[in-house]
């Protein structure tokens, strides 16, 4: 059997943190291996325990969550840093990518799709919430982020095949492999091959450069390309 994901909580809130803690202990596949109530505190712990993902709060004492990932990845290189937060805000999200985080993901989460958010980020996939997958692509839009920004989509016909831009569509609404399978009636392997084209046609690296690409061929052409 796999060894379960390491998994460390940082949240000032101790009942929540609590919570959550047992939560991700009724999983059999994650592992809450410490915790902290403060950057500071993590900042010390991170580096022993070397956990795979760090669950990080933004609204810490005394500083934001953002402004403590870059201490986290080099106390932990090889941990991803996932943000579980209450801030819908669409500039948190912006920074907190900049700054390294491997996903986004609000506190509404349900149990079961913040455990396989977890395991996807331990994958090294991109998360977050869809409901912020809007406000993602007009943040980097706005700011111009290096990090996500896509290449301006060419005014010739798509490269894409109608299944590729059925998966785009998806992709652009935030949804993870499995789910695009079972939308789409295909096998997770073949959503996983799709995504692979998808990136290389469009000279992509990231699900998120997908999304910001699937939205600023929306504002060119004046459709709404995810809803149809």
């Amino acid at each position: 059997m796999n060894e379960p994901i390491s998994v460390f909580v940082v949240d000032d809130h101790t009942l929540f943190r609590r919570g959550l803690v047992a939560l991700l202990g009724l999983d059999e596949g994650l592992r809450v291996v410490g915790e902290a109530g403060d950057a500071g505190q993590a900042l010390r712990l991170v580096g022993s325990l070397q956990p795979q993902v760090i669950l990080l709060d933004n609204h810490l004492p005394g500083v934001l969550g953002v402004d403590a990932i870059a201490g986290l990845r080099e106390a932990a290189p090889a941990s991803r840093v996932v943000m579980l937060t209450v801030s819908e805000d669409g500039q948190d999200l912006a920074a907190a990518l900049r700054h390294g985080a491997q996903g986004y993901l609000l506190k509404t989460i349900d149990g079961d799709l913040l455990s396989e958010a977890i395991r996807r980020a331990a994958r090294g996939e991109p998360v977050v919430s869809p409901e912020m997958m809007g406000k993602l692509v007009a943040a980097f839009q706005s700011q111009g982020a290096p990090e996500a920004e896509a290449p301006a989509p060419a005014e010739e016909a798509s490269p894409l095949s109608p299944r590729e831009e059925e998966v785009l569509r998806e992709i652009a609404r935030g949804a993870s492999n499995k789910e695009i399978a079972r939308v789409l009636d295909i096998a997770e392997t073949t959503v996983k091959i799709h995504v692979q084209h998808i990136l290389r046609k469009l000279g992509l690296t990231s699900r998120v450069q997908a999304a910001v690409y699937a939205s600023d061929r929306q504002r060119a052409e004046g459709f709404d390309l995810l809803s149809k």
